[in-house]
């Protein structure tokens, strides 16, 4: 009978750790989804000034923000740098999004090994959080240049 109980605080701490475990991935997805959210609202900051800036002339003098110090440039110098940091966090939004889709097909199959199934109060939550995240990105896009 000692052998049993053994056995049976053995397969606790497993079924614990895969808890565990599974807790990790998910958190890992929610962080991948909210560092993707952030670099697309930069994204689309940067394509507000770019289309602000660029049908001014060349010449005007503007003021950009680098290492936390204002610096004086000219619409020339400005632009072309705003639209390669655009790209680039367009690249690493990208590549995010491929980490994410890896880490969604990791965490089901996951499930899929352990038998694991989600509570109904959790997926209500996280169709909530989606519907709240779809109504600020709504907020967040304006037209530019009027």
């Amino acid at each position: 009978m000692a052998s049993k109980a053994g056995g049976d605080g053995k397969e606790a701490i497993n079924e614990q750790m895969i808890a565990n475990i599974y807790g990790n991935m998910r958190s890992e997805m929610t962080q991948l989804y909210t560092k993707i959210t952030e670099l697309e609202m930069e994204v689309s900051e940067h394509s507000l000034v770019i289309s602000a800036i660029e049908p001014l002339d060349q010449s005007r003098r503007c003021y950009r923000m680098i290492g936390g110090v204002l610096v004086e440039r000219t619409i020339k110098e400005v632009l072309p740098a705003v639209q390669r940091n655009k790209e680039g966090l367009e690249e690493v939004i990208a590549r995010m999004n491929e980490a994410l889709e890896k880490k969604k097909k990791e965490i089901t199959e996951f499930e899929l090994k352990y038998k694991i199934r989600i509570r109904k109060a959790d997926t209500n939550a996280e169709e909530e959080g989606s519907k709240k995240e779809g109504s600020a990105q709504g907020v967040l896009v304006g037209p530019a240049g009027q």
